[in-house]
């Protein structure tokens, strides 16, 4: 029996209640935004996360057009639905906190209008694949999109540097040093452990049914043989 796939969910979500639970009871409240800043403790972790996930989905792209192996082609497919997950939480929250602290939803600046080009490269990444039939030549192509998407990344993190944006500097990852209270740093990075393991849950659930697909397909095959 494989033990890793049954607790890596239980991990999960004991990491994604205990970060709820500093999230509301022992973060400090901000000053100046009030209430609405905790969903920084889940936009900051979701970002963070779908660029890991397009970080492997492009890992996985240049080792299949290398190496022509489809199992990873399977794990960039993975990582690419886990991505879309938490590049949608982050576009969904950060207008909801914006909308609080700028006073409108959406604003077509650096920062919102590359992470929204993001989202769109891998809904078309998926919807590729939805609409091509499996094989060699579908592997290829979305290796290719998957890895100038994942290009777009490094664009997403620095527009607040290259380019004039409402959205602020960062506030962990800032060349000026660390401006989050302790406080406020276990509850991200709990949080963050939390939306790691939510990943990586994701992505092994997803690989035991591509890898259990691929055997049926093939049993099929045989006995049709």
């Amino acid at each position: 029996m494989n033990t890793r796939g049954s607790t890596l969910p239980l991990a999960a979500l004991a990491a994604v209640t205990g970060a709820l639970a500093l999230m509301f009871l022992y973060a400090p409240t901000e000053g100046l935004q009030g209430e609405v800043q905790r969903i920084f403790y889940i936009h900051v972790p979701a970002a963070w996360i779908s660029f890991l996930a397009f970080f492997v989905v492009a890992v996985a792209s240049v080792l299949l057009l290398s190496k022509r192996d489809l199992r990873y082609d399977r794990i960039a497919a993975a990582a690419a639905e886990a991505g879309l997950v938490f590049t949608t939480i982050m576009m969904t929250t950060g207008p909801i906190w914006g909308r609080r602290v700028w006073g409108v939803w959406w604003v077509w600046d650096a920062r919102l209008t590359s992470s929204l080009v993001l989202w769109l490269i891998y809904v078309g990444y998926l919807l590729f694949r939805t609409t091509t039939p499996p094989g060699q030549r579908r592997a290829r192509l979305s290796a290719v999109i998957g890895i100038v998407g994942a290009v777009n990344v490094p664009v997403v993190y620095f527009s607040v540097f290259w380019w004039r944006t409402l959205h602020p500097l960062p506030t962990v990852l800032n060349p000026e040093g660390q401006l989050l209270p302790a406080e406020m740093r276990v509850t991200l990075y709990l949080s963050l452990l939390a939306f790691l393991l939510v990943f990586a849950s994701f992505v092994v659930l997803r690989l035991r049914i591509e890898d259990t697909r691929v055997r049926l397909t093939a049993l099929e095959e045989a006995l049709r043989a």
